[in-house]
């Protein structure tokens, strides 16, 4: 067994399951307002339906940061430097971090970071066999709180914090704030930041961006009471749920939810949760950011600005930060 294949095999043991959560779980579906915590959509099948997603023409951000990443790799690799070891927060699609790796001056490390055990092993496994001068170590756990990196052969000169996809909208305000502390804790002295985020923009290009002609999202949305049917022995009708996403725009982001078609009782983890017709489960908040306002939050949690990217038409924005001494 090689050395990545043993550290897969010894995290795969300690993989979160959405059974050791169902505490919370139960704690969102019984609140007033129903809620799911989004990072339970990235089991191995809510990953490659996100990865779909990523490809329709309604969905910009990806295409739009792969083009910023593009015209812009260069010098976010001179402001890296050599021998730097990257983290990524909620890895996933490898697209974007082969770009990152290919640019950047001898990285020494990649070590992905996520909940859905399934999916990390076969990227990681792919990565390690088409790098193999980076010493790839996945992390299994929840990115939110304070994890720890493993040791690499080679001790990088700096640790490079990686957050592409707009992710960081996922949270709410407060709550992306404490994500970056937990950044800045990981990256460490001298390290950094490199994030994308959204920009605030016209509702009906977010509205056909979140309810795409094809139905990938509402699959995607939907897949999460599979989930826990599957490992919580719920018992949810898919058919009696839809998809809906709306935009508010005094909170300024994207609601994603799943709304009861009809009054029902559904049974998870041995508790009976009601619903009323039109009653909705928020999936997922996805929140938009101009750029002071996401510099300035990133400030106020330890990091110094350093350079953003912005595309043609202001979709997108990729940031740069160092942490502050």
């Amino acid at each position: 067994m090689t050395t990545l294949s043993a550290a897969l095999a010894m995290a795969n043991d300690a993989t979160p399951d959405v059974s050791d959560d169902h505490a919370q779980i139960l704690e969102g579906l019984r609140s007033r307002q129903k809620w799911i915590s989004p990072k339970y959509f990235y089991d191995e099948r809510g990953s490659e339906l996100f990865d779909e997603i990523c490809r329709l023409p309604e969905y910009y951000p990806t295409r739009t940061e792969l083009a910023l990443m593009d015209r812009h790799l260069d010098e976010i690799a001179r402001l890296v430097g050599p021998r730097a070891s990257v983290i990524e927060f909620g890895a996933g699609s490898n697209v974007k971090v082969r770009k990152l790796l290919d640019s950047l001056d001898r990285p020494a490390a990649y070590v992905p970071v996520e909940i859905s055990a399934d999916y990390l092993v076969r990227q990681a496994e792919e990565l390690a066999r088409d790098y193999p001068d980076v010493h790839v170590q996945p992390v299994f756990a929840d990115f939110t709180r304070p994890f720890e990196l493993p040791d690499h052969p080679v001790t990088p000169e700096r640790n490079l914090v990686f957050f592409p996809g707009s992710t960081i909208g996922n949270f709410t305000r407060p709550q992306a704030a404490d994500l970056l502390e937990v950044m800045k804790l990981e990256a460490g002295a001298e390290g950094a930041l490199l994030i994308g985020v959204d920009l605030r923009k016209d509702p009906a290009v977010l509205h056909a961006a979140y309810n795409d002609s094809q139905g990938v999202t509402a699959a995607f949305n939907l897949n999460v009471l599979e989930r826990f049917n599957r490992e919580l022995g719920a018992n949810f009708d898919l058919d009696n749920f839809r998809h809906e996403a709306i935009y508010d725009r005094g909170e300024g982001r994207i609601e994603m939810r799943l709304v009861s078609k009809r009054p029902q009782l559904v049974a998870i983890a041995g508790t009976r949760i009601p619903f009323a017709a039109n009653e909705h489960i928020i999936t997922e908040y996805s929140h938009k950011y101009s750029v002071e306002e996401f510099v300035a939050l990133a400030e106020r949690a330890g990091f110094n600005a350093g350079r953003t990217w912005i595309d043609d038409v202001s979709l997108f924005s990729i940031h740069y930060m160092t942490v502050a001494d």
